[in-house]
């Protein structure tokens, strides 16, 4: 069989072959090294209120502590602990309702290390009730390891953290561009169920982004004696807003695909300290696919992210290379495609990257998977996405 070879070309890119089924893919997400000074990551996150207090702090805006005195939350309360208040009263769930003020010194190394993954997994009963225009189910790829460094591999690829009724978990993101901001943006694609609980719940608190985790990718032996630079080269980038869709948050489900065509988000982030765009610091970004392809004509399909579930710890940046299929999770849904994986939770959210006219764009994100981990499947991102990711760039990304 002749091989085909796309080439993943990012920005300061070098090329990576990997050979999957058949398909060369060449991959370079690389970016620039790592900064010093102000961008360097700090042991602690920067001191947060309703006012800034200095150039280098973040800024709470005054509209999330309104929100939350709508909700009857004092700010200070809610960084003392009121967060952890799971009752259906104080558990916002509308789309005008988020609110994620930093708390300082919260996301600690141990805590996102011992993070959990949101285990959204079809059972191997509803993996078998595909509807219509699915394709026979794709034979495992093998889950890879990422060439460390990150920074230098995988640049725009990174870890998102959160807090749920459950404890504290983890999902996977990517740094994608801001078309109304040029070179400095600010917005990290992900999936719903990494944001919103859908329609049981609200959203989840503490969203924090973290490229390039684990930089050097080190063992759980190895990082007892891990510098902070090397657990968050870039630093945390916690979440001023974040969108998901309607439907999503309407009828989304923590098991089986309830929701699962339309699991995407996007999150507007700003650093903890100093005042570089998240692109500007990590020095690339991604563009995002919203074309739809057939899944027959679109050619190889790469899933990144960081799976946490047994028998991955989270701690790895892992990649799957395949050519996608289609699934369908019932009549009147948008198709998703699924291509052949052995990566497990945690890689949830983590971006799909396919290549369009010789360059790497996000086509998709990761959604959901079989209980035996042998595939994923991640929603098509079209006209409804696209009207999240612009919104976002519109009214934030300014901020």
């Amino acid at each position: 069989m002749r091989s085909t070879r796309p080439s993943f070309a990012g920005r300061r890119g070098r090329g990576r072959l990997l050979a999957v089924a058949g398909v060369v893919a060449a991959l370079a997400l690389t970016g620039t090294a790592c900064d010093s000074g102000d961008d360097k990551a700090a042991d602690k996150p920067a001191a947060t209120g309703s006012e800034s207090s200095g150039s280098d702090k973040i800024e709470i805006p005054a509209d999330i502590a309104d929100r939350l005195k709508e909700h009857g939350i004092d700010v200070d309360d809610w960084k003392d602990g009121e967060w952890k208040n799971w009752d259906k009263d104080k558990w916002l769930s509308e789309a005008q309702d988020f609110v994620n003020p930093v708390i300082e010194g919260l996301w600690k190394p141990e805590r996102m290390t011992s993070a959990e993954d949101p285990e959204k997994t079809l059972s191997t009963k509803d993996a078998a009730a595909e509807q219509g225009v699915s394709d026979p189910a794709p034979a495992p790829v093998t889950a890879t390891r990422e060439k460390t460094p990150y920074h230098e591999n995988a640049a725009p690829v990174g870890k998102v953290f959160f807090d749920s009724p459950e404890g504290s978990m983890v999902c996977s993101g990517t740094v994608v561009t801001d078309p109304r901001h040029p070179g400095k943006s600010n917005l990290v694609w992900t999936a719903g169920h990494c944001v919103h609980a859908g329609g049981g719940g609200g959203w989840y608190r503490n969203i924090a982004f973290v490229p390039a985790y684990n930089d050097l990718g080190k063992s759980e032996a190895q990082l007892g004696d891990a510098t902070q630079q090397e657990i968050a080269p870039y630093g945390q980038f916690w979440a001023d807003w974040a969108s998901t869709s309607d439907e999503w948050i309407a009828g989304g489900a923590e098991s089986g695909g309830a929701g699962a065509p339309y699991d995407y988000a996007v999150l507007h982030v700003k650093p903890e300290t100093g005042s570089k765009s998240l692109e500007e610091t990590v020095g690339n970004a991604l563009d995002v696919d919203f074309s739809t392809p057939v899944a027959r004509n679109a050619g190889a399909m790469g899933a990144w992210g960081y799976p946490a579930a047994a028998p991955f710890d989270g701690l790895i940046m892992h990649k799957c290379v395949d050519r996608p299929g289609r699934l369908s999770l019932g009549a009147g849904l948008p198709t998703m495609y699924r291509i052949g994986c052995t990566m497990t939770g945690g890689s949830s959210g983590g971006g799909w990257f396919r290549v369009v006219d010789g360059k790497t764009v996000l086509v998709s994100n990761t959604s959901i998977g079989p209980s035996d981990s042998t595939w994923l499947a991640g929603p098509q991102l079209g006209e409804g996405a696209k009207a999240i990711y612009d919104n976002m760039s519109e009214e934030y990304g300014a901020k």
